[in-house]
């Protein structure tokens, strides 16, 4: 059996049915909304903190613990969703998980402490962890064979979407406490609500979608001769899947480590280092502090433009290259880019240039992954087994906002100097930027996909 080739001359989008169009477009959305919702907590993080905790509390550590404790969510989300997905269906638990991170983003609005907020921040990432293993299997199964990798790539870049306008609330949001019409304890608390908003509409639509016809004729076979679906004991109990599951989520540790624990912690370098240059013009504080907001949004901006661009450059190498020489050029890349960043970032003028060159090289390799994970699992595990490696890697992965948050807090004891404790954080994102190196030792055990159709291990004949 040979797979349509990915090299075709033509687009992927020539000869999809509006019903392929429909189910690619809900499934970006509820992705869109999903990382405008881990975006709007980025950017949002800061100034809930420095609202939440009391006065002298090291904002950055516990902004670790925050981000932990989310990714943890997104984490037992996953895992969980997943499972549930390759059981009742792909289409009607996307549902459930989009209204599960809604509403509780718009909840951590009304947070009182630190606690009740952190405790918001799991539940919205139980939703938020379900979504990518679930739209992606969905798009997997329902697109013809022709148009996966291509449509997989573009849906991670849209992601980049929900990225940039999260960075465009941030700086409305700045011009509005620069301006006095908003304080900045209220700031954060209007991002979530904004945040929470459009993901309702994503709800209504996807009550018409339909599950795959793969997945259904599939699951009625499965039900008739035994097979389990969503099984994590098939999952281990076979060799041939574990071998994938194990090590495609040690691939997913390096790249969420890398994002999560040393990119997505580049406001905690951008604010500072505006806040540094602002101060010497004798600025009033609320001027400062709307300039910060500012270019931490524009920040957020350009490191997703960057992304879009890497995403969309990343699913066309592994069309041409190879998943693994493609993933092997994007770890290089990474970390190059984000010690780059991290050491010389010195201004806004930086945000230009040296943002998005970081958002390309760390974001491409998700578009890398939503490719090459469902290529690794047969339908009857696709969302379990994507899933599992999305989120178990996120259990292993939320040590690096645990760990940039110590390593930063131990450089900097004893800084004489605001600027000692920013070069103390520049080192720590820097001395944690080897990781990607670990990305390279996991390829060697994992599978070349290029140019091979989605595995099955049972019979799947379409319903005539």
């Amino acid at each position: 059996m040979h797979a349509p080739s990915e090299s075709s001359d033509l687009p992927w989008w020539k000869n999809l049915t509006g019903y392929h169009w429909f189910v690619f477009i809900m499934a970006s959305m509820a992705w869109v909304f999903d990382c405008l919702d881990q975006q709007i907590f980025t950017l949002a993080r800061h100034g809930a903190m420095k609202s939440l905790l009391p006065d002298g509390a090291d904002l950055n550590l516990y902004g670790g613990y925050a981000t932990s404790i989310f990714i943890a969510g997104w984490a037992t989300g996953g895992l969980i969703f997943g499972v549930i997905g390759d059981r009742i269906g792909r289409a009607r638990t996307l549902t459930g998980t989009v209204l599960m991170y809604s509403v509780f983003t718009g909840l951590s609005a009304l947070s009182k402490g630190w606690i009740d907020f952190a405790i918001y921040r799991f539940i919205t990432g139980l939703g938020v962890g379900g979504v990518v293993g679930l739209a992606v299997a969905l798009i997997a199964d329902t697109l013809p064979d022709r148009s996966r990798v291509g449509a997989l790539g573009a849906f991670q870049a849209l992601s980049a979407v929900g990225n940039v306008t999260a960075g465009l609330i941030s700086i409305w949001g700045g011009s509005l406490t620069a301006s006095k019409a908003i304080s900045p304890d209220m700031l954060w608390k209007a991002m979530f609500l904004v945040g929470a908003a459009p993901a309702f509409i994503c709800v209504l639509v996807q009550l018409k979608m339909k599950e795959p016809e793969k997945w259904v004729v599939a699951r009625a076979e499965g039900r008739r001769t035994g097979v389990a679906f969503g099984s994590y004991a098939s999952l281990f109990g076979e060799k041939r899947w574990r071998h994938n599951a194990i090590f495609g989520m040690l691939l997913c540790v390096v790249g969420v480590i890398g994002l999560w624990g040393i990119g997505f912690f580049a406001p905690e370098l951008v604010g500072p280092v505006i806040g540094r240059s602002l101060q010497s013009l004798n600025l009033p504080a609320e001027k400062i502090a709307g300039a910060q907001s500012t270019w931490i949004g524009m920040n957020a901006i350009f490191q997703n433009i960057g992304a879009f661009i890497g995403m969309l450059v990343m699913a066309r190498m592994m069309q041409t290259l190879g998943r693994k020489k493609s993933f092997s050029i994007g770890f290089i890349a990474a970390m190059f880019a984000t010690i780059g960043y991290f050491q010389f970032f010195n201004g806004h003028t930086d945000v230009f240039w040296m943002t998005p060159i970081m958002g390309a090289c760390q974001l491409s390799l998700f578009a890398g992954f939503a490719i090459y994970l469902p290529e690794l699992f047969p339908l009857r595990l696709r969302s379990t087994g994507t899933s599992f490696c999305y989120n178990v890697g996120r259990f292993l992965a939320l040590t690096g906002p645990l760990t940039i948050g110590r390593l930063q807090h131990s450089l900097k004891e004893g800084a004489a100097s605001p600027d000692q404790a920013i070069h103390a954080f520049r080192n720590a994102a820097s001395y944690m930027s080897v990781v990607f190196l670990l990305g390279l030792v996991v390829l060697l055990f994992l599978p070349e996909t290029k140019g091979q159709p989605l595995p099955e291990d049972i019979e799947i004949i379409p319903a005539k």
